[in-house]
Formats: structure tokens, C-alpha cells, sequence
């Protein structure tokens, strides 16, 4: 499961990016429900594991995943959170976006084989930004090869870190300290969502109610 979900997760946003993307207000609530979720399960499962596991030198892991997301989000002008800076006019690959989010995506990929509450967290997020990063890219003037490419690697990039990190020993001597900096990762995402899940910061009772039904359903499970 923890292979086939994540990429079916950005398969399911490529195919329907068509249908909704007009729908600016769905994609928001959607997006708003992930990023909740997504920080909940964090904060009540993930979190705590790994200061059971780790020393006291994981926050400085924590906070190194932070900057990572950081530099990421340059590179990618906010893809990961749902925001796009860069041209529709261009032509060329977009390189940068593409490093930026597979190496998001091949990170957040490694600790989820331990937690299946993360790994729907993952997928639940997966969905709205593959609808975000389609819809995008279809609306610009690269080919349609290059654009079913760019997803196809995105969407492997999950698995393959989950893969390498349940069947290989590569990353057993450091595996704690790239969970930290994942949980960095999605401290800074899943926040950065919820703080521009309304427009111009105005209270939105749709945004509210899906942001708690994510937080009530982290809790439940």
C-alpha cells in the first residue's frame, strides 16, 4: 500500500485536474482539510515517536527541515504548498520544480512504511497539490509528453523512498534523523497552508469547519 497509494494519489490528481480546475474554492477546502490533516497527524503521532527514538539533537533536525522546505520552496515558487511563481509562458522543462519536488516527494516517502496514519496524511495531500500542479502545467506551453513525464517522476518519487528505505540498509544509521527533518518538512508545509488557506486573512467558516474536520479525524484514528 505504502508503494501503490502515493503515486495513485498524484495519478488521481492528474485525472481529474481537467474537471475542477476552475473550481479555484474546492481545491482551497480541499487543500485547507490536507494541510490540517496532515499537520495533525504529525503533531499527535509522528512528532512524539521520534523524541522517543532520537536524542535531544532532533529539534535541530526539526529546524534543519524547515530551512530545507525553505530552500525547496524557492526552487519550486511554493508547489509544494499549492502556489506557483514561475511563467505559464515558458517552454522549457522547469528543472527546478521538478528537483524541488521530487526530492520533497522521495523524503516524505521514507517514514511512512512505519505509519500507515501518515501514509494517508501523505496521500491526502498528495491529491489536491497533483490537481494544482497539473492544472498548471497543462496551462502552459510545454509538451503534453514532458508534462505526463514530470508527473509520472513525481508521482514514483514517494514510493521509491519508501522502497529504500523498507528494503535497503542505506539509511538505518541516519533513518531517525531524516524522520526529523521530514517532520520539519511538513511542520512548514502543512502550516504555511493553513495560514494561506483564507484570502486576505479573513475568517472563512467552509476553511474552518474542513480544517477541523481534518484535525477531528487525525484524532479519531
Amino acid at each position: 500500500m505504502n508503494l501503490l497509494l502515493p503515486l495513485l494519489a498524484v495519478l488521481i490528481g492528474f485525472g481529474i485536474s481537467y474537471f475542477i480546475y476552475q473550481r479555484s474554492f474546492t481545491i482551497k477546502l480541499l487543500l485547507a482539510f490536507s494541510g490540517s490533516f496532515l499537520l495533525s497527524v504529525t503533531v499527535l503521532e509522528f512528532l512524539p515517536e521520534i523524541y522517543i527514538q532520537g536524542s535531544s539533537s532532533i529539534g535541530i533536525f526539526i529546524l534543519a527541515g524547515i530551512l530545507l522546505q525553505i530552500v525547496l520552496e524557492y526552487m519550486s515558487g511554493g508547489a509544494e504548498h499549492g502556489h506557483f511563481h514561475i511563467s505559464k509562458e515558458k517552454n522549457t522543462f522547469p528543472y527546478a520544480l521538478f528537483i524541488s519536488l521530487c526530492i520533497h516527494a522521495f523524503l516524505e516517502g521514507i517514514p511512512i512504511h512505519e505509519n500507515k496514519h501518515l501514509l494517508y496524511a501523505v496521500i491526502v495531500h498528495k491529491v489536491p497539490i497533483a490537481i494544482i500542479i497539473s492544472s498548471f502545467l497543462f496551462n502552459t506551453k510545454l509538451s503534453k509528453f514532458k508534462i505526463i513525464l514530470f508527473l509520472l517522476f513525481f508521482g514514483i518519487m514517494t514510493p521509491l523512498g519508501s522502497f529504500v528505505q523498507a528494503n535497503t540498509t542505506i539509511l538505518d544509521g541516519i533513518a531517525v534523523y531524516l524522520d526529523a527533518i521530514v517532520i520539519g518538512i511538513f511542520l512548514h508545509v502543512s502550516t504555511t497552508i493553513l495560514f494561506e488557506s483564507s484570502k486576505d486573512h479573513k475568517f472563512n467558516i467552509y476553511k474552518f469547519g474542513v480544517i477541523l474536520l481534518g484535525i477531528f479525524l487525525a484524532l479519531a484514528l
